[in-house]
């Protein structure tokens, strides 16, 4: 799955809002947050945001602020809304989606009975925990534990979903995992930044140890225990660049011969107590449980004991008593920078948000017309996608054509699902949150076994509707726009068409070019990983996103941060093709053959000023350096500059010249899609 941001926190206008054509036009560009003493060719990001970046304060409760945070803010205040109407009530009918949506926020909100219940709630699986005996022992009881809602396998990491190479069935994907810090080289750089993680979570899991009664030298020892073992599986995983690439990822292996690469773990009885009755698994990084194998054995039971009670206790931190809760925050603000909680009806909200708030959401904050307005975007712009491929130069008409059957074969999902989710089996008291969430841990469970070798259902989302975010999934060869990201800045009912394709344009051909990028270009139009291109297509493909690379290698950050061009390669193409898609579509439109000013902007310029002014956010130095090392896209910043820096009518409408810092020799400029 392609998105089109990592999860951002964020609102600015509705949907729904009533202001009128006459009054809005001017609101859609901020003339007060850009800095005209930048010139565009030197940094239009600065241009269109400088005095808005120079005047933003990022919440206490905030990793960053801008676009996507203020969005994703609006909308849980929206949800907010719904909650606190809904959990006022107290005589919905039992078992509707209002009982449980409105019973399931209010006991999350009722915080005197969950400081009072501390970690009473974890005592029966810690006491299982410490009565194993051996690692085999360890796993009978995680695989059972799942049926019931006690968190995941922390050893094995898996997942549900298509075939990759036969899409239309489910399998069961087993993937790395095992660690606690970001990624793998966290446990091996020996810089003081890195250095200090390390220690603070040797104090993190003791801590968690000491909160469960555990001594504090027994607590300080295993927790240097998990250190070490975490250091070792560590080794075995394959970095954030080497997860990119689909071919590498795919191992569908039969379980017996998975039996014979990870012995120790004995797949057939740990499948057995799961549930899932399967005879192939599609092991996507081999290497992890090749390790996790060896490891069972060579590491006595109390250490392997004391890693699954401290993925346990981290698990559940956010729903046990404030000790819990503050130390799981302490530690994860070393990544975030985030000064203080946020509030607790955000986390509620966040842990309300399924299938079932989001049937209310929409009926409250997704009219029917803004649906219909965003199905014609995403038709223009499909129209503007295959009139590019058509006049491509460097690609032959086979691979052309092929190309224009996955375009036209694209699966577009707008707003909300066809049909929801079904949680009839999830049971939902008004005074019991811990138990509430094992229920949905327990439904989500079941819900991903009951598809392992089923037909796949390609009407499901994996994404609710209040979601602000955007994807493409290349086994489903769809683009999905949740109603939750359809909304100022990215999208206004009322605005010209400038900002409109300027913003949500730019979302939308953004996730079609995620069909088309280093990874989604190497599966065909029913999802498959196939090779369609001619050998020699392939090729110039590759030389030119090398060019993409070398690019977005060059920008810094932070002074001295460098952009992994190749962690970051999909995502980029994904924007430089997206921009120049929406403006092709952009130009269809009357405002985009015109030359008529509003605000004293040409309709160009307010498409580059609406793009530039959608991606304007600012994040805190650990949000930075934690997404420099795990974060496919760029920077916000680089978002803007990256794609500009490569597209003629952008010169064009600015006049750049050699002069001008953005300039890129027009042999030099990428253009692929």
């Amino acid at each position: 799955m392609r998105n089109i941001i990592i999860l951002m926190t964020g609102g600015l206008l509705a949907l729904t809002s009533c202001k009128t054509k006459t009054d809005s036009d001017k609101l859609y560009i901020d003339k007060v947050g850009m800095d005209t003493t930048v010139q565009p060719g030197d940094n239009f990001f600065r241009y269109a945001n400088g005095n808005w970046v120079k005047n933003a304060k990022i919440p206490d409760d905030q990793a960053g602020w801008g676009s996507f945070y203020t969005l994703y803010d609006d909308n849980l205040k929206q949800m907010r809304t719904i909650l606190d109407e809904t959990s006022a009530k107290t005589d919905h009918p039992k078992g509707s989606a209002a009982q449980k949506v409105g019973d399931f926020y209010a006991s999350g909100m009722d915080t005197v009975a969950i400081e009072k219940l501390g970690y009473e709630p974890l005592k029966p699986m810690l006491t299982k925990i410490d009565a194993v005996k051996d690692y085999k022992e360890l796993l009978n009881l995680l695989g059972e534990s799942m049926k019931e809602g006690d968190g995941d396998i922390s050893q094995i990491g898996y997942y549900v979903a298509s075939d990759e190479r036969n899409s239309v069935k489910n399998i069961m994907i087993l993937y790395q995992t095992g660690t606690t810090l970001p990624e793998k080289d966290y446990y091996t750089k020996m810089d003081p930044l890195t250095v200090e993680k390390r220690t603070k979570l040797v104090e993190h899991a003791a801590k968690y140890f000491m909160l469960t009664g555990i001594d504090e030298a027994t607590a300080k020892k295993g927790a240097t225990d998990i250190l070490a073992l975490e250091t070792e599986i560590a080794k075995s995983h394959l970095t954030p660049v080497e997860l990119r690439d689909p071919i590498k990822n795919y191992n569908k292996m039969s379980v017996k011969d998975l039996e014979k690469i990870a012995p120790n773990i004995g797949w057939p009885n740990l499948l057995d107590k799961m549930g899932i009755n399967t005879d192939s698994v599609n092991v996507a990084q081999p290497k992890y449980y090749e390790t996790l194998s060896a490891l069972l054995v060579s590491k006595p039971v109390d250490v392997w004991k004391n890693k699954v009670k401290f993925d346990y206790i981290s698990n559940s931190a956010s729903y046990l008593s404030k000790a819990f809760r503050d130390e799981r925050f302490a530690f994860g603000k070393l990544f975030s920078g985030m000064k203080v909680q946020p509030e607790r009806w955000k986390k509620m909200v966040t842990l309300s948000d399924n299938d079932l708030l989001s049937q209310l959401y929409v009926e409250k904050y997704f009219p029917p017309e803004a649906k219909k307005r965003m199905d014609e975007l995403v038709e223009n712009l499909q129209k503007a996608f295959k009139a590019r491929i058509a006049k491509l130069d460097w690609m032959s008409d086979t691979t052309k054509q092929k190309a224009q059957e996955k375009l036209a074969a694209f699966l577009k999902k707008i707003g909300y699902p066809s049909k929801w989710k079904n949680y009839d089996d999830v049971e939902i008291s008004r005074n019991n949150f811990y138990e509430n969430m094992r229920s949905f841990a327990k439904h989500d469970f079941k819900e991903g076994i009951k598809k392992v070798g089923k037909k796949v259902d390609k009407t499901e989302w994996l994404m609710t509707a209040p979601t602000v975010n955007a994807y493409y999934n290349p086994p489903f060869n769809e683009i999905v726009f949740p109603a939750g990201i359809l909304q100022h800045p990215f999208f206004n009912m009322t605005a010209d068409d400038a900002v409109n394709y300027g913003g949500i344009g730019l979302v939308i051909g953004h996730e079609m070019t995620h069909g088309f990028d280093d990874q989604g270009r190497q599966y065909d139009l029913e999802g498959n990983l196939k090779d369609w291109w001619t050998p020699t297509d392939g090729n110039k493909f590759k030389a030119k996103a090398k060019g993409v690379v070398d690019q977005y290698n060059a920008f810094t950050i932070l002074d001295s941060l460098h952009v992994n061009g190749e962690l970051t390669l999909g995502e980029n193409l994904a924007d430089i093709g997206g921009l120049a898609i929406a403006w092709d579509a952009f130009k269809l439109t009357d405002q985009g053959k015109g030359d008529k000013k509003i605000d004293g902007y040409t309709p160009d310029q307010r498409f580059f000023l609406g793009f530039a002014q959608a991606w304007r956010i600012v994040n805190r130095p650990e949000n930075v350096r934690t997404g420099i090392t795990t974060d496919p896209h760029s920077p916000d910043e680089f978002r803007v500059l990256g794609p500009l820096s490569n597209f003629d009518p952008f010169y064009a409408t600015y006049g750049l010249t050699e002069k001008s810092k953005m300039y890129r020799k027009p042999e030099d400029r990428a253009k692929i899609w």
